[in-house]
C-alpha cells in the first residue's frame, strides 16, 4: 500500500476515530474476516494501568473502562489484561495476594474485582478478554522482607532463587509448578476467560556475572539429562504442557497462547534458526517455543518481533517469514506482537521516527496467510500515539470492525 501524503492520512485517521468502534458494522454491513487485533494492558508498576496506585475504586474502575473503550474506538478486539503481574492477583484469590499496583499495599484488598469486572465490560463491549500471567516473577526487587507476611514465597522461601536484583520462583520444583498452575486454574474455574496468556519470561533473562542458582534442584531432578539447559528446558516444557491440559479440562473453550521472545535460535547457531544475531530464547532463558507451535501444545503464539524492517541484527522481514513456515501445518495461530512503544521514542533508531513503520509491518505480514493478526504493547501507547502510528495503522488496516479469531 503506497503511503498516504500528511492531509490524507490525517483525514482517514479524524474518519477511522470518530465511527462507532469495534462492535459495529461500517455501511453496508461488511465485516473483515476474523483476525486478532488486540492490545496488551500491562499492570506491572502501574505501567498502563492504574494511572497510579491508592486510587478508589471508582477511580480504577473508570480507568479500566476507559481503556476498554479505547480499544474499541481503535477497532481492536482482544485485550490481554495483566491479571498476576509479580506472583500476586488482581482478582481475590486464596493462593495469593492482592497486588500491591491497586492499593500499594501489597495483600490489602481494593474493595472490588478488576478482573471479574474487565471480562464482564470487555464482553459487554464485543471484546475478548484475555488473562495475562506471569508464571514465575515474585518481585521487581531482591528483599523477600518486603513481601507481605503471607505471600507464599515468604512461607516457602526454598521455593525462591534471587536474580539480577528480582526474585524468582525456581522452575525447577515441581512443586513450584503444580503451585503456579493452581493460582492461574483459580481464575480459570472463577471467570469466563477468552483465553489463558502467558509472556516470554520463563528462567530469566541472563544477567552478566551471574549465575541462576538452581544447583540444588538440578541435582535432586537432573539426573536423566543430558545438561542443565535441557533440564530446564523440559521444566518449562511441562509447565506449558500442564497447563494447557488443564486449561482445557476445566473450561474447552478458554485459549492458552504465549508470546515468546521473537527469535528462536539464529541460524549460526542451528540450522533451523532465523537469519539473526539475537539473544536465542532455546539457549537463553530455556524456551523452546518453536516446539510448542510444531507440537500443537498451544492454541495460539504471539512472538515478540520488537524490531523494524532492516534491523541487521533481528530484521522483521526476515522474522515473520519464519514464524509464519513454523507455524504452517500446525493447530497454532499466529499472531504478532509489535512494538508501538518504540514509535516515535527519541531513544530509538529512525525507522520509529516514521509513523509509516507498524503500518508497514501489517501489509508485510499480509503477504503471509499464516499471520492471522496483532498485537500491540501496549494500552498506554495505543493512548499516546505520539507520532500518530497508531492512527495509521488503523486508518489503512482497520477500516472495518473484525471478529477476534475463536
Amino acid at each position: 500500500m503506497g503511503r498516504l501524503t500528511r492531509r490524507a492520512f490525517a483525514l482517514a485517521a479524524l474518519t477511522a476515530f470518530t465511527t462507532t468502534g469495534a462492535a459495529a458494522a461500517p455501511a453496508g454491513g461488511r465485516r473483515a474476516a476474523a483476525e486478532m487485533r488486540g492490545m496488551w494492558l500491562a499492570t506491572v508498576g502501574n505501567r498502563d494501568w492504574p494511572s497510579r496506585s491508592g486510587l478508589s475504586a471508582a477511580a480504577q474502575r473508570a480507568e479500566l473502562i476507559d481503556l476498554l473503550d479505547l480499544a474499541v474506538s481503535r477497532r481492536l478486539n482482544t485485550v490481554i489484561f495483566q491479571v498476576r503481574p509479580t506472583a500476586d492477583a488482581l482478582w481475590p484469590s486464596p493462593y495469593e495476594p492482592w497486588s500491591q499496583v491497586l492499593t500499594g499495599t501489597q495483600g490489602r484488598s481494593p474493595g472490588w474485582d478488576p478482573l471479574g469486572t474487565a471480562v464482564t465490560e470487555a464482553h459487554a463491549r464485543g471484546l475478548q478478554l484475555h488473562a495475562w500471567f506471569n508464571p514465575y516473577r515474585i518481585a521487581t526487587h531482591d528483599d523477600p522482607a518486603k513481601l507481605v507476611a503471607s505471600h507464599p514465597a515468604r512461607r516457602n522461601p526454598q521455593w525462591v532463587v534471587p536474580f539480577g536484583g528480582r526474585l524468582y520462583y525456581n522452575p525447577g520444583l515441581p512443586e513450584v509448578r503444580a503451585f503456579v498452575q493452581d493460582a492461574i486454574m483459580d481464575a480459570v474455574k472463577k471467570y469466563p476467560l477468552d483465553a489463558v496468556h502467558f509472556d516470554d519470561y520463563f528462567y530469566p533473562y541472563p544477567v552478566a556475572g551471574q549465575t541462576f542458582d538452581d544447583e540444588a534442584a538440578y541435582d535432586t531432578y537432573g539426573g536423566a539429562f543430558s545438561s542443565r539447559a535441557a533440564w530446564r528446558r523440559d521444566n518449562v516444557d511441562k509447565l506449558v504442557l500442564e497447563t494447557a491440559a488443564r486449561i482445557k479440562a476445566v473450561r474447552p473453550t478458554t485459549q492458552f497462547g504465549i508470546s515468546p521472545f521473537g527469535v528462536w535460535r539464529n541460524a549460526s547457531t542451528d540450522s533451523r534458526g532465523s537469519d539473526t544475531r539475537a539473544l536465542q530464547s532455546y539457549d537463553d532463558i530455556h524456551a523452546d517455543t518453536r516446539k510448542w507451535v510444531r507440537e500443537g501444545w498451544l492454541d495460539y503464539v504471539v512472538p515478540q518481533l520488537y524490531w523494524n524492517i532492516g534491523l541487521s541484527a533481528a530484521d522483521y522481514a526476515e522474522l515473520v517469514p519464519w514464524w509464519a513456515e513454523v507455524a504452517k501445518g500446525s493447530r497454532t495461530r499466529l499472531y504478532i506482537g509489535e512494538a508501538l512503544y518504540r514509535a516515535g521514542d527519541p531513544t530509538q533508531p529512525a525507522a520509529w521516527q516514521d509513523p509509516a513503520e507498524l503500518s508497514d509491518h501489517l501489509e508485510l505480514a499480509a503477504a503471509h496467510p499464516q499471520v492471522r493478526g496483532h498485537v500491540f504493547f501496549a494500552a498506554g501507547d495505543v493512548r499516546k500515539d505520539p507520532i500518530g502510528a497508531m492512527a495509521r495503522v488503523v486508518a489503512e488496516h482497520y477500516r472495518e470492525p473484525a471478529q477476534a479469531p475463536r
